[in-house]
């Protein structure tokens, strides 16, 4: 009888860890939002429904990650007196919220950036064997660094003496550093925020940016660099690139640099190219009935669709829908979309939260939730999360109606985008990492 109590207990557990998923990068692991877990939580509180809450030392509007039992999350120590400030990488057990490491990946002054930033933005990455973050590092400048004219499209006092390097390292989960790269300088008035990606046995990068820009993939195991994307125009943009399987061949998306592009992501060589509609972007895209839907809000407002089975110059023959003519309230400039089905949800940096039909673009509701947004929506068990600034997250029934469950306030602001894994929810608020759900 033991022996068979045994037997069922270990195929319970098998069974749960077969469905149980990480989140190991920015937006999860197909980069859009979604999750195969159920069971969820619907509701809850500060205090309740809680498994644990661990503070975090310092500022940082980046995501966690999840690997197994281990979280990662970054953060910078702002509060520190001296001029140099570390930016660090924590290491929490996800089981009880014990903090099991931190390592201090950059020390550095302060960069210039956009009140809505922070000094430490970028979602780390992780294989399963390493984490890879990225960082913002400013050193003094020599001779030899005057020479090399990086074509700044915007200057600032603090460039004529220090010159900032976007740093890619690699750790493995003990806490261990393995390499640590630095592929180019980055000049962004906003500051930094590129989370790395994964794909296959590759780590890449976007440098979009207000000097020569480009795109790099680095070797997971080593960090060397196996190829560089030249981006055309010295523009900021902070877009995480999509990669997905669509058009009958795997293509790596973002936005940004004046418009949008698929790429190769073991090569690096382009695909196809879409002119405008805008300057600038942040907002990733997603990939949901048989299209890619983008969304972008600076200095215009665009919510659009492609057919993502062109090549070369797409801009007059692959564009499906397009609202070009739309507002603030009706497009993000920050926040992601999710695809739901047949459906494209999208939350505008103003609260308002869009549904659309994928193929047609016609807009089945538009919904305020919230004053501010800036972390992206989840989609799991059949049910869309958004987390708004002030630390609510909103609980929908996915579908094509406006369906709200539950309004669920976390007392803190939040910056960032939650992370999904084993039936918890870990959200990161400004002070602290909060795990919702069963312990």
């Amino acid at each position: 009888m033991m022996n068979r109590l045994a037997i069922a207990c270990l195929c319970l557990v098998v069974a749960d860890n077969l469905h149980a998923e990480d989140w190991p990068q920015w937006r999860g692991p197909r980069l859009d939002g979604s999750s195969t877990e159920k069971g969820l939580p619907l509701t809850w509180t500060a205090t309740d429904n809680v498994a644990w809450k661990t503070p975090l030392p310092g500022i940082g509007h980046s995501s966690p990650i999840v690997v197994g039992d281990r979280v990662f999350v970054t953060t910078c120590l702002v509060e520190q007196k001296s001029v140099d400030k570390s930016r660090l990488l924590i290491c929490i057990d996800r089981r009880d919220g014990k903090v099991l490491w931190q390592r201090e990946v950059v020390t550095s002054p302060l960069e210039t950036k956009h009140g809505l930033n922070s000094y430490s933005s970028s979602t780390p990455a992780s294989d399963g064997q390493r984490v890879f973050v990225t960082f913002l590092r400013s050193r003094p400048m020599t001779e030899e660094d005057a020479k090399v004219d990086p074509k700044i499209r915007d200057g600032h006092v603090s460039w004529k003496t220090l010159v900032p390097e976007m740093v890619v390292a690699a750790y493995d989960l003990d806490g261990n550093k393995t390499w640590e790269k630095v592929p180019g300088r980055f000049y962004s008035r906003h500051g930094f925020c590129s989370s790395p990606i994964l794909h296959k046995d590759l780590v890449i990068v976007n440098a979009d940016q207000d000097a020569t820009a480009y795109i790099v993939a680095l070797d997971r195991s080593t960090g060397a660099e196996a190829w560089r994307i030249h981006r055309p125009n010295r523009m900021r943009s902070y877009c995480v690139p999509l990669i997905v399987e669509a058009g009958g061949k795997t293509q790596m998306v973002l936005t940004g640099s004046e418009g949008a592009d698929s790429f190769d992501p073991d090569t690096g060589k382009p695909i196809w190219h879409q002119d405008g509609p805008t300057e600038q972007y942040v907002a990733s895209p997603v990939y949901g009935s048989g299209l890619l839907f983008m969304t972008a809000g600076f200095p215009t407002y665009h919510n659009w669709t492609v057919r993502p089975d062109g090549v070369g110059n797409i801009t007059k023959s692959h564009i499906v829908w397009h609202e070009n003519k739309t507002s603030a309230l009706k497009a993000s400039y920050v926040p992601s979309p999710l695809a739901v089905g047949d459906l494209f949800y999208m939350i505008s940096d103003s609260g308002n939260l869009s549904c659309f039909e994928g193929k047609s673009g016609k807009r089945l509701f538009m919904e305020k939730l919230g004053d501010h947004h800036s972390g992206s929506p989840v989609l799991a068990g059949g049910h869309v999360y958004l987390t708004d600034d002030a630390g609510i997250t909103y609980v929908l029934k996915a579908g094509p109606t406006f369906d709200l469950i539950s309004q669920n306030p976390l007392g803190d602001k939040c910056f960032s985008s939650p992370a999904v894994s084993r039936g918890q929810m870990l959200i990161r608020t400004n002070h602290a990492l909060v795990c919702v759900g069963k312990r």
